[in-house]
């Protein structure tokens, strides 16, 4: 029976529209429906058919959703040469079950390697007892110089980032529909699956998407703390650790989410005596930076139990307030020393490029720019309307906190760096505001409205649909069409963000089919070795310009960024093929 219009209503933990006056009250003002969960009344003018279904329909919509995803990022996967980061990451996970490693890449924790680590056993990779060499050399020897397979151990390193990325994508689906309902849950899980960065990057065996998955996750469980702290809390812990495990600038989320844990708590249980409930929350808090701690512990004594550090000319001096803040923290000596790494790679001056200009140093608002480039226009829209419903809805206010902040912190603490080299530094942004675009499926529109934002809401999701499969296979290197879309991606940006040097293998191909006996001259910024795919070629910088004839290859962060003799070379140089839009191969 529906209520009376004059009758106001409140909405049950299932989503159900129930009158407020039949709910009991557990302290004579907050209605005990308000204290389980605050959230939005599920749209009930869905076609009856829908409704009676929807237990058949709606796990088949994630399936697809998920299944495009998974179909995108696998087929990548297995296109792409290793991007720069890469080789680094495999090496290391390949060296960890011989019972060292930490020494390896020590600039990041241990857990993401691991994860790599858990497809590259099902290869065994080899490496060679008398090897020596740093970091980067010991990527290079496990790929291409120890007799390994180097595009299987490649896939393998890359299956379990593809399989936590859908997972992430399940809490993206739980998350959304915890806040607004069924609909917002398949609104957010759309966003996501189709978002170009996520499928480049989450394709990939580097660290950049797990770090901001676990930090979801984790505030995920904070906002269901609040109905069951006593369940939750401990998830959210572990999440928390996993992220700091995985990379270093989770650290950055830490005081907020803390924070969000001693809230959860207090609206759990607002009845009771304050002084009493704010030690309660408190202690809980304390609980779940521990969890988190004991994480990062466990991730580093299953790699090596005998905690070996960092050699100490390879850790850089860090001193004042930096440095007595590294000192205090409680985490294995070899995070420490990871974290003075960090912050030697952040005092020195590195190139950017944005919209056409080359600069040393950083500037504050890159980020924000490398996103308005990368991402969707539909998502841009959804994620504005979706903010904005989110601050000024009083029934969604609270999960601002849990969402937009974070995600805000995040933001600004990735924009304070020196090294403006990919959007992917803030992957954090597309994956939580997925779930905050759902509020816009959640409000009650006036009658009017109502006829108009629900459809349009859709028609901005297809539209993200639209463009993230016109960019299928190329994600890596996606802008939205207002910038141009992928083929002018390197006008506007570089590095991660268009050219990471992960189409070397489609090169060799192209070369073979089309340019079989041209003498081929490559400048390519990358860590393949086009030896290794069948390409021979000579540098064109170490020649004199008169000598380089023939096809000159040369990878797309060079073409917009380069100067001095390749400049001239790529000036006086006709165009007459792109390589994934990350490489161009030009006329001599």
């Amino acid at each position: 029976m529906s209520p009376s219009r004059g009758e106001s209503q409140a909405v049950s933990h299932d989503g159900i529209v129930i009158p407020e006056a039949s709910v009991a009250r557990d302290d004579g003002s907050v209605p005990v429906v308000e204290k389980v969960a605050e959230k939005v009344a599920e749209p009930t003018d869905h076609p009856g058919w829908l409704r009676r279904h929807r237990r058949w329909w709606y796990p088949l919509v994630v399936a697809v959703l998920l299944g495009q995803m998974a179909f995108a990022m696998v087929t990548t996967a297995l296109a792409q040469a290793p991007t720069i980061d890469e080789p680094v990451y495999v090496g290391a996970a390949a060296l960890y079950p011989q019972g060292g490693g930490l020494q390896v890449n020590p600039e990041h924790p241990p857990l993401g390697k691991l994860i790599i680590g858990a497809g590259l056993a099902f290869a065994d990779p080899r490496i060679d007892p008398g090897f020596r060499g740093n970091q980067t050399d010991l990527g290079r020897h496990v790929l291409y110089e120890a007799g390994n397979d180097a595009d299987r151990l490649l896939l393998l390193a890359r299956l379990p980032m593809i399989g936590l990325t859908l997972a992430f994508g399940l809490v993206v689906l739980a998350f959304a529909r915890d806040l607004t309902g069924p609909a917002g849950g398949l609104a957010a899980l759309a966003l996501y699956a189709f978002t170009p960065d996520v499928i480049a990057h989450g394709s990939l065996a580097t660290l950049d998407v797990p770090t901001a998955g676990f930090l979801l996750t984790s505030v995920w469980l904070l906002w269901r703390a609040r109905r069951r702290p006593w369940i939750y809390l401990p998830a959210a812990g572990l999440a928390l650790g996993a992220a700091l495990a995985t990379k270093m600038s989770a650290l950055a989320a830490v005081p907020v989410l803390l924070a969000l844990a001693t809230w959860s708590v207090w609206r759990a249980r607002p009845a009771a005596p304050r002084p009493r409930l704010l030690a309660v929350a408190g202690m809980a808090a304390i609980a779940v930076g521990l969890l988190a701690v004991a994480t990062v512990w466990a991730s580093y004594l299953v790699v090596d139990w005998r905690l070996p550090t960092v050699a100490a000319d390879a850790v850089p001096v860090v001193d004042g307030l930096r440095g007595t803040v590294i000192n205090w923290l409680p985490f294995p000596e070899s995070f420490r020393d990871g974290m003075r790494i960090q912050f030697g790679f952040e005092d020195r001056v590195w190139g950017g490029y944005l919209f056409g200009q080359t600069y040393s140093g950083s500037r504050w608002y890159y980020l924000p720019a490398a996103l308005l480039v990368k991402s969707p226009l539909g998502a841009l829209a959804l994620w504005l309307v979706g903010a904005i419903v989110m601050l000024t809805v009083p029934r969604l206010r609270a999960a601002a906190a849990y969402l937009l902040l974070p995600a805000g912190v995040l933001l600004a603490a990735a924009m304070t760096s020196d090294r403006d080299l990919g959007v992917r530094y803030a992957i954090v942004i597309p994956m939580f505001l997925a779930v905050a675009a759902a509020a816009v499926t959640a409000v009650r529109w006036p009658a009017g409205a109502a006829r108009y934002v629900r459809p349009t809401a859709a028609v901005l999701v297809a539209l993200v649909a639209v463009s993230s499969l016109r960019a299928f296979p190329f994600y890596l290197p996606y802008a939205n069409e207002a910038f141009g879309g992928p083929a002018r991606t390197y006008h506007h940006l570089h590095d991660s963000n268009v050219d990471w040097g992960q189409d070397l293998a489609r090169l060799a191909d192209r070369l073979r089919q089309r340019y079989p006996d041209e003498r081929v001259w490559l400048a390519y910024k990358g860590a393949g070795v086009p030896e290794y795919y069948g390409i021979t070629a000579s540098d064109p910088r170490d020649a004199a310009p008169e000598e380089v004839r023939g096809l000159l290859v040369v990878s797309n962060t060079w073409v917009a960024t380069t100067g001095g003799e390749l400049r001239e070379l790529i000036d006086s140089s006709q165009p007459i093929e792109q390589i994934g839009h990350s490489i161009t191969i030009f006329r001599r």
